[in-house]
């Protein structure tokens, strides 16, 4: 038995948009680069975040091997809300980026990162996010306008990339959303 504390699905769809006027409405304008990122749950997690918080795109860069079914599943089929492109190579997505002047923040700890939440967010950006076992590439980290890393207060060095992206995407598209309403 559902708790009474819970909302139902029809209350939570009450709230929403029509599913014709979610793929008209302007997106919050945000795009995650995914720098050779491989596991389909990371990649599920990321349409399911680009959903979630209404963002421009997903660019997926580098070889996808996964197939489209599994693509699905791991995305609950949220995939058919978010605009996803793919690409071969990273550095020609950013440069794309760059040239439409998106900031572009790598999120990556090294020398030259600052904490995400000392960040004021540029609007339109792009947050690259890096493979699970190599990070943001070079030739990313470079490109970038900055880096920026998410202090890691316990005994461990690095979070799980989607729930590193989650806490980022939260904070940066927050952000930006303010920043748009308070100029209207």
């Amino acid at each position: 038995m559902p708790s009474t504390l819970q909302l139902s699905k029809e209350a939570l769809r009450a709230t929403k948009p029509t599913r014709h006027e979610y793929l008209t409405k302007a997106k919050t304008p945000v795009v995650l680069v995914l720098d050779h990122v491989t596991n389909s749950y990371n990649i599920g997690a990321f349409i399911r975040l680009a959903d979630a918080f209404a963002i421009e795109k997903i660019i997926i860069c580098g070889e996808l091997t996964i197939s489209d079914k599994k693509l699905k599943k791991a995305s609950r089929n949220e995939a058919k809300w978010v605009s996803i492109e793919y690409s071969d190579c990273t550095a020609t997505s950013i440069q794309g980026l760059l040239d439409k002047d998106y900031g572009v923040y790598s999120v990556e700890l090294c020398n030259e990162s600052v904490d995400y939440s000392e960040v004021t967010y540029s609007s339109p950006c792009a947050l690259v996010l890096g493979n699970e076992r190599k990070g943001v590439s070079e030739i990313a980290l470079k490109m970038s306008h900055q880096q920026i890393h998410i202090p890691m207060i316990g005994m461990g060095n690095s979070l799980n990339v989607s729930t590193a992206g989650a806490i980022v995407l939260a904070q940066c598209t927050n952000q930006i959303r303010k920043s748009i309403a308070n100029k209207r």
